[in-house]
């Protein structure tokens, strides 16, 4: 795939993986995406997953023949971006490797080599030369891993952003981009918003016009609009006025609840709501669900004194990853005693920004009268 008249895609599509990362679900697979840099030097950027090495070094012979590189730029140490590396270096025994400090300490671990004799350290400032272009090295640390560099080609515009700007797919799939982007953001950097934040400040100073990251598409119209929802996302800011309602049920008493709460939200104008079922549901696509909307409702049962598996299991999701700046509620259920909302209290305790509900529902066993009123009045507040 041709980028700029310098600048072509050598990356591969995986439709065989299942599980990225041994845990998120990709029906519609995942891409590796590598990159090449024709000029008086040659330069890759990056490589791809262990299972496809012949297949990205037969994309980069075909756009650069009988010719060797001069470098292999290694931004990020994730297996699926490094795995071939060594690869890369015995195919061509004289090209330099490109990479930070931390970068090389981490080959040394996973290959058993850190390339001493053919290392080009970099960080923050640094420039490659390679004729009419050049690379400016952006350090990007913790987004999402401590050693991740970008590079900023000057004279194609071109951002080469590491794990920033990726999404879940592979490149032959038909799907919008901001689900899958946000649901791999989440998921994969979520925790690190404060890390991402200064690094679109950086990418604020340079004049971008192509963004190519190391998963999904390139892209290279309405830069905007991605970059937008990069702040907000790394922000926690609101993305969409709604409300979330996350719940478990044990023999439907709770679901019972939820859905006469949707129902009322729905009556009183609320512009979105949105129910999530966490024992059947997609994990990673609740955990996306949470920080897209603003408030959001916990509605499980008391269990073994605390609260049902899945609830708890998402709730260590959203603390993991900084969950915060919500309006909170609570629905919840106990037959012997009523414990949920005070366990899902004290795990929410680290959440900064969290605002809770006035209202609240608190149901022993299964809904009475009383819990109507309580569903009436919770949707009242949301409502506002």
């Amino acid at each position: 795939m041709k980028i700029t008249e310098d600048v072509r895609y050598i990356g591969v599509n995986d439709r065989e993986v299942d599980l990225f990362e041994g845990q998120y679900v990709v029906e519609n697979g995942m891409a590796y995406n590598s990159y090449v840099i024709t000029d008086e030097k040659i330069a890759v950027m990056d490589t791809v997953d262990a299972r496809f090495g012949d297949e990205w070094l037969n994309n980069l012979k075909g756009v650069i023949g009988d010719k060797a590189p001069d470098y292999l730029v290694v931004q990020h140490m994730e297996p699926d971006h490094s795995a071939n590396i060594l690869l890369f270096a015995e195919t061509y025994p004289d090209a330099k490797i490109v990479s930070s400090t931390k970068a090389f300490t981490m080959m040394k671990q996973f290959y058993g080599n850190d390339f001493a004799d053919r290392q080009v350290v970099v960080g923050e400032g640094s420039q490659l030369e390679l004729g009419a272009h050049t690379l400016n090295f952006v350090t990007a640390p913790m987004v999402h891993w401590p050693e991740v560099i970008m590079s900023y080609d000057s004279k194609d515009k071109v951002l080469f952003s590491a794990d920033a700007f990726g999404k879940f797919g592979a490149l032959d799939a038909d799907e919008d981009w901001a689900c899958e982007a946000r649901r791999y953001y989440f998921g994969i950097v979520g925790k690190y918003g404060p890390q991402v934040q200064p690094v679109l400040k950086k990418a604020a100073g340079l004049d971008i016009a192509i963004i190519c990251p190391l998963h999904g598409p390139v892209l290279s119209e309405n830069l905007g609009y991605y970059i937008n929802l990069y702040d907000i996302w790394s922000s926690y800011g609101v993305e969409s006025e709604g409300v979330l309602i996350s719940y478990t049920s044990v023999y439907g008493n709770t679901k019972k609840a939820v859905e006469i709460l949707a129902e009322k939200l729905r009556e009183k104008g609320c512009p979105k709501v949105v129910v999530n079922d966490l024992a059947r549901c997609d994990m990673a696509e609740a955990v996306e669900d949470a920080f897209r909307y603003g408030k959001q409702v916990l509605a499980t049962t008391t269990y073994n004194g605390e609260i049902f598996p899945f609830m708890h299991e998402f709730l260590k999701h959203l603390t993991e990853r900084n969950y915060q700046k919500r309006t909170v509620g609570f629905i919840e259920n106990g037959t012997w005693g009523l414990m949920a909302e005070k366990f899902m209290r004290k795990m929410l305790e680290k959440s900064k920004d969290i605002t809770y509900t006035e209202a609240g529902v608190h149901i022993k066993s299964a809904v009475n009268e009383e819990n109507i009123a309580q569903l009436e009045a919770l949707a009242e507040e949301l409502c506002r």
